[in-house]
Formats: structure tokens, sequence, C-alpha cells
């Protein structure tokens, strides 16, 4: 027999396949393909203080190995979903990870509250985001303002929190680092890389909002390789995402330092991906004779 159950955050996932926030709805959507209990956990749509209807279209373009977003965080609102969403998802046996992204530190302290008292097993803080009070310039990319926004914010949780790292930033682990001394309690990483695609005949971009976020198998080499650095940066538990489509990726994240490991633009692909993946991990686990594949995190060999 082998243990795929990984113990996050205090938090038991019964295996470490979770989904990448923004790329799972709200569950119901994939639930109709495969169960949403086959997952560990799922990260929910992106919520904010007030609902949002997103950007103008086009809002998705497809690139090499990947896709451009700039959805705009399309939403019901924080209340809507804890009102009326997870009082049906705490029916599934799954762990809910509610992702919240905010403009100002006043709005993530209200949204943490309110998510508190629901069902969720994890608040995923997504700090991408404009801080408007402070010249739109992206919480994520400043570490004091992480620091911050983290310690302001985890007052308010009663839940574990998770920070959303972003990778456009000159240092990942001098942002970990900020997140871990402002007292969260684990990381997720890596969000989005910004990109543009141009229409050559129109000579516009493709995007109404001009750039969006590139995801899927592209951004992948990137994604481990942060994995990896933050990992040795910080004491603090990781999910890893970016550009995972097999069991494969999942058990370099994993080698790499990730306890979870997120699907993402894969589910697009492949809205069953989670039935393959977990017989690839199995596969791999029998092959190497490993018992219990907490044993593997963090365990690639540096050169």
């Amino acid at each position: 027999m082998t243990n795929t159950k990984i113990n996050f955050c205090g938090v038991e996932f019964k295996n470490p396949i979770v989904t990448a926030s923004g790329t799972f709805g709200f569950g119901m959507e994939y639930n109709e393909f495969v169960s949403i209990e086959e997952y560990g956990g799922f990260g929910a749509k992106g919520l904010t203080r007030v609902p949002r209807e997103g950007n103008k279209p086009p809002r998705i373009a497809e690139t090499p190995s990947g896709i451009l977003n700039s959805v705009g965080l399309q939403n019901p609102g924080v209340e809507h979903f804890a009102k009326h969403i997870m009082p049906i998802l705490a029916e599934y046996d799954t762990n809910v990870i509610a992702n919240m992204s905010g403009n100002t530190i006043e709005e993530y302290c209200e949204m943490a509250e309110i998510l508190s008292d629901t069902d969720v097993a994890i608040i995923e803080m997504n700090i991408s985001c404009p801080n408007v009070k402070h010249g739109g310039l992206a919480f994520g990319t400043d570490p004091k303002v992480v620091n911050e926004l983290t310690s302001a914010v985890k007052k308010h949780s009663k839940k574990p929190l998770v920070v959303k790292l972003s990778p456009n930033v000159t240092s990942i682990t001098e942002i970990a680092k900020a997140a871990e001394t402002g007292g969260a309690d684990g990381l997720s990483l890596i969000n989005t890389l910004m990109g543009m695609k141009i229409d050559i005949h129109t000579r516009r971009p493709i995007l109404a909002n001009n750039t969006g976020g590139l995801s899927g198998p592209a951004v992948k080499p990137v994604a481990v390789r942060m994995i990896h650095e933050v990992h040795e940066a910080v004491k603090l538990p990781l999910i890893g995402m970016g550009g995972v489509m097999s069991g494969e990726d999942v058990i370099e994240f994993m080698l790499a330092g990730a306890s979870l490991v997120a699907l993402g633009t894969g589910l697009f692909v492949k809205p069953d991906l989670i039935l393959p993946v977990k017989q690839e991990i199995k596969e791999y686990m029998e092959r190497y004779n490993i018992e219990d594949i907490n044993s593997i995190i963090g365990t690639a060999v540096m050169n």
C-alpha cells in the first residue's frame, strides 16, 4: 500500500493534486466530467469584495504551448460565495481553497473575515493585484508591502493563509521571505507571467486589455525553478503550479519542493486530466518502491 496523503498547513489532503484558481470555476462545472472528490482539494475562482463583471472580450488568446488570459477576476463577490456556493461545496469530500484578490489591505482583511466563517479549508491570497492606495503597483512586487499585507490579513484569518506569489518580480525569494515573516502559513506559486500577442494584420493586441497572464506548458521550467529557489529559501509548505500536464510533471514539482501541485491550463485541454495524472503517480511510486509520497518532497539533487 502506498500513501498519497499530504498534511498541508494542518489540513489533510487525500492526494497532492489540487487545481489552480481561475481554471476550475467553483467546481460544479468540472463535476460534470469527473467528481471533484477525485482531488485532494481545489482552488476556487478568485473572489473580490464586491461582484465583478471582468474585462471586455477578447480576453483569452491561445499561444504556442499555452494561453494568455485577461479575464479580469469576473466573479459574484465573496459574500455570494459564502452564502450560496460554499454550502454546496461543503457537501463534497474534498478541501476547498478560497482565493481572494483586493485593491486595499482593508479589502483583503474583510474578505479573510468573511471566508473564515465558512467551511473553506484554506484561504489563498492573490497578491498580484494593484494597490490602489499606492499608485496601482501590484502588492506582490514589494517585499515591504507583502510583509505588511500578510501581517494584517493574518490577524483576520481563522483559516490557514497561503500567499500566492507573482513571478513578475526581480527576486521571488525576497517576496517569499517577506510573506513568511509576515505570518503566512504557506505559499503558492507561480501565478501567470505577463505576456502579449499582436495581430499582425490589424497591428493591434489580440486581448482587449492589451496584455494578459501567460499559463500552460511554456511556463513550467520557470515555475519549477522558482519552486526550487523558494523551497531553499523558506520553511513554509508550497503549492506548485505552472504548466502541469501529467503525473510526471506533478512528481517534478514535488521533487523541486512542492507539497501540493495544481492543475490549471491542462484542464482546458483535458477536463478529466486528474484521472491519468493520479494513475501516473501511482505507477511512479510502484516503479521506485516509494511507500509515502511525502518522502520525495524537495529531494531533487542539484549538480
